[in-house]
């Protein structure tokens, strides 16, 4: 299978982006506010990217990626609180447990498509919220508390975080890693037999593509990237219960993959940032809130499929007819 290749000055061309986004909150004015919605952002774009994967390119809708959020959080909560293990051994242990956990929902639902894949993975999800919120060894509903600021020093290098302001780097840092995984697995082998085996299994299959072999690697490549959004978001937020499996999770996920647009490598980060702006500095009120998104997700899958990469191709193509330019 030949592997799909970007021009290398199409990444160079990303270069501007991202420092322009590395700065952005200093440049709004480099408040605690500004820096807390900058960490957000990036640890939920992180979090979507890992469901982004499955949705986009796999062509199935999981809705148990929360748990694999849980699982980084949660790890990284009881490693750092009850044998404290430093943050480089809990992101590990995070990683571990996420794909332990990819394993085995992944074996189980190998031959499921569509509908009833998405049945079965919700009911794992409610499975996990019941266990996180009655199981004393998780903190049952008070949750784990006083997880250590982030620590990532190594011998010679003090790598710490006391604050949002100095989070974002590491949390800016896990963005951009987040990003070139999903840049190189879509321009990977495993990237393209994904897209085949979601276009067409039949051709997929006669081309000596192992469907349910895909499947499983896609899944375990999409959930230590969910699993190290929760990693740090454990240290952002200093304590972890079962809310990180809340439905709002999994609907701002839904949201991030299919707002902008499927496959487009940094809508994730845009329609996150979109929803927690929103949410920061122009809030209705929590469950107003919640509706909004809620209301935001229902009106694209129903009238916007296509995200609003889809509407502006229309409005991009009415518009040079009006200017009186041949249409692209």
């Amino acid at each position: 299978m030949v592997r799909a290749s970007r021009p290398v000055g199409s990444r160079w061309a990303l270069l501007p982006t991202g420092v322009a986004l590395f700065f952005a909150p200093q440049l709004l004015g480099g408040s605690g506010a500004i820096y807390s919605a900058a960490v957000l952002i990036a640890i939920f774009a992180v979090m979507a990217y890992g469901l982004d994967i499955i949705v986009s390119d796999l062509g199935e809708v999981s809705l148990a990626h929360t748990v694999f959020f849980a699982a980084g959080s949660y790890t990284t909560a009881l490693l750092a609180t009850r044998s404290g293990a430093g943050a480089w051994l809990t992101l590990a242990g995070s990683i571990v447990v996420a794909l332990a956990f990819a394993g085995f929902i992944g074996l189980v639902t190998l031959r499921l498509r569509e509908f009833v894949f998405s049945l079965v993975t919700y009911a794992v999800a409610v499975v996990a919220m019941t266990v996180a919120a009655n199981w004393q060894f998780l903190g049952g509903s008070d949750g784990v508390r006083g997880i250590p600021l982030l620590d990532l020093s190594l011998p010679g290098l003090t790598l710490k975080a006391k604050d949002d302001r100095t989070l974002w780097p590491y949390a800016f840092a896990l963005l951009v890693l987040t990003l070139y995984l999903v840049d190189r697995f879509r321009h990977s082998a495993l990237g393209a037999a994904a897209v085949m085996s979601h276009l067409n299994p039949r051709l997929a299959t006669m081309s000596g593509i192992d469907l349910a072999r895909v499947r499983l690697q896609v899944f375990l490549l999409s959930a230590p990237i969910s699993a190290a959004a929760g990693w740090l978001y454990a240290y952002q937020r200093a304590f972890v219960s079962a809310d990180v499996l809340e439905s709002y999770f999994l609907i701002l996920m839904l949201t991030a993959v299919v707002l902008v647009g499927r496959r487009q490598l940094l809508g994730p980060l845009a329609a996150t940032a979109m929803v927690l702006v929103q949410e920061k500095f122009f809030s209705l009120g929590g469950y107003v809130d919640k509706i909004v998104l809620g209301s935001v997700l229902v009106l694209i899958l129903g009238f916007f499929p296509q995200g609003l990469a889809g509407l502006a191709r229309p409005l991009a193509a009415a518009w040079r007819a009006r200017a009186g330019q041949p249409p692209r």
